[in-house]
């Protein structure tokens, strides 16, 4: 395949996830379910109500390196991070500890996996302190943004030069493996090993999204917003014609059906702090503070069906 190539939304699905098993992460983290036949990118996105340039610029950098930052939806840029975070958060690196632990005698008797498994924790918290930051503060931040404010005390160029990849560990965790535990016959062990290998080059991939295409993306909306001061953008949708972004309309239909902040939080992949901070919003644009009073606005504005809400509620 020439590197020079890139996908394009005539291109079948199927056909660039055989061509790069990579985009397969992509895909899911962008809510892309699979079954999807002959069909192209630009089908599927449509139907999967996906931004299809979003996909695109994500699937070509990670398959050939390319950086494109036209027509990109920030919000769906957003979304496809804070899906990748539960990705590692909840599954990988916990699935990665718990075949590791079946791999290495973990029981307490041998000295040197007990300070391999330990070294890993340690490496779980750094990833989820570095994760939950960009959850609660960066992506707070620019939903803060989406609604077309600005902030006196904070730019997303803060977030870049502060900005480090978060793999080194693992890496190092790798080489301990190969090259100083002795393992005969352990089919074990280099699964996980494989696993480790595979979980490192994610990282780096989610990295570098964040770092050459979210980063660049934002700063052209702070740009945006500091140029035309009286124009709230909600990523590309004017203010008349729809003051909310979807995040927000996917906010006010939950707390209709009465969710909690924190079943909000877990049903949409965010922070409790990021819902909550979606909700303050929400009360000064729209100037109704109540569950009750979200909850008519959900019905009048056909967000919510209207046999779907709690009782309680009204």
């Amino acid at each position: 395949m020439e590197e020079s190539r890139a996908y394009a939304a005539s291109d079948r699905m199927s056909t660039i996830i055989n061509e790069n098993p990579l985009l397969l992460m992509a895909m899911s983290r962008f809510g892309i379910s699979l079954g999807f036949g002959e069909k192209t990118v630009g089908q599927i996105c449509q139907e999967q109500q996906v931004d299809c340039p979003t996909f695109l610029a994500v699937a070509n950098y990670i398959a050939f390196g390319t950086v494109t930052l036209d027509d990109l939806s920030v919000d769906s840029l957003m979304r496809y991070l804070q899906h990748a975070h539960s990705y590692f958060l909840d599954f990988c690196l916990p699935l990665i500890r718990r075949k590791l632990i079946e791999a290495i005698d973990c029981s307490g008797r041998d000295q040197v996996a007990m300070m391999i498994l330990k070294f890993y924790d340690e490496y779980v918290d750094e990833v989820h302190k570095h994760m939950e930051f960009e959850n609660d503060k960066v992506f707070a931040y620019v939903t803060q943004l989406l609604a077309g404010e600005l902030d006196d005390e904070y730019n997303i160029s803060i977030f870049a030069s502060g900005h480090h990849s978060i793999h080194s560990k693992l890496k190092d965790l790798k080489n301990i493996i190969i090259r100083y535990l002795p393992q005969k016959e352990n089919n074990l062990l280099n699964a996980v090993l494989f696993d480790i290998m595979s979980c490192e080059q994610d990282l780096i991939a989610h990295c570098q999204v964040e770092d050459k295409i979210f980063v660049p993306v934002v700063e052209r909306l702070e740009r945006h917003i500091e140029e035309n001061p009286q124009q709230r953008d909600s990523d590309g949708d004017s203010a008349e014609s729809d003051p909310l972004s979807q995040r927000e309309r996917e906010i006010i239909a939950c707390v209709a059906r009465g969710m909690s902040n924190k079943e909000i939080a877990d049903h949409l992949c965010i922070s409790v702090n990021t819902v909550t901070t979606h909700r303050r919003n929400l009360a000064q644009k729209l100037q109704i503070h109540s569950p009750a009073g979200l909850t008519i606005y959900a019905v009048l504005n056909g967000l919510v069906d209207i046999n779907t809400i709690n009782p309680t509620n009204v």
